[in-house]
Parts: structure tokens; sequence; C-alpha cells
């Protein structure tokens, strides 16, 4: 018979099996919980919300597409860090757009 502490001895003996019926109760045994919120790098830095467009400027930041298209139509700055954009053209992130879907398809968005 294996060896029981002096908390397991003084347990009741049908409360003790209970126990150890349900199992471990380590955390991490558990199954990672969802992310709830989505990482800092899928929302855009203008609109403040998840990204389904997103665009990179000529900055080198992403930003979703219809707000950095309203942005442009009256400046000419980045609106992260104020300075003169070079250019106005609009890149397709498709590895940022990628990684957003996969997230929300994991966390069921």
């Amino acid at each position: 018979m294996p060896a029981r502490s002096r908390a397991q001895l003084e347990v009741p003996r049908d409360e003790r099996r209970a126990a150890e019926a349900q199992g471990p109760s380590s955390a991490a045994e558990a199954p990672a919980p969802r992310e709830e919120e989505p990482p800092a790098d899928f929302i855009c830095p203008i609109t403040t919300e998840l990204m389904s467009d997103p665009v990179m400027a000529a900055d080198g930041h992403s930003y979703e597409r219809s707000a950095i298209e309203r942005w442009l139509a009256t400046k000419s700055t980045s609106p992260m860090t104020g300075e003169a954009l070079v250019h106005s053209f609009l890149a397709p992130n498709h590895t940022l757009r990628r990684m957003i879907r996969e997230w929300e398809e994991a966390n069921a968005r």
C-alpha cells in the first residue's frame, strides 16, 4: 500500500476517493484558454479595430485599407509617426491578413 500523507489520512475516505476519481486538477494539464483579445499587430492604429483588409503604407505600418485611404484623402503624413509619406501606394499585407484569419478561426470570431 502506498504511503499516505497526513493530510490524506485526515480527509474522509469517501471524499478522497471522489477527488481521486476526478483526476488531477493541475492547471498545467488543463487545455490552454483561447486568446480573447487579438494581438496588437492585428489592430488598425487608426480605427483601433481588428483589421479585415490590412495594407502596408510607405511608413512600413499596416492599416485597415478603408481607414488609411480616408486618412490619405486629406493628409500626406504617417498616422503613426507624423512624418511625410514618400508615396501614397498601399500594398496588400497578405501575410497579416492570413494570420488574422487564422486567429479568427481559432478563436471562433
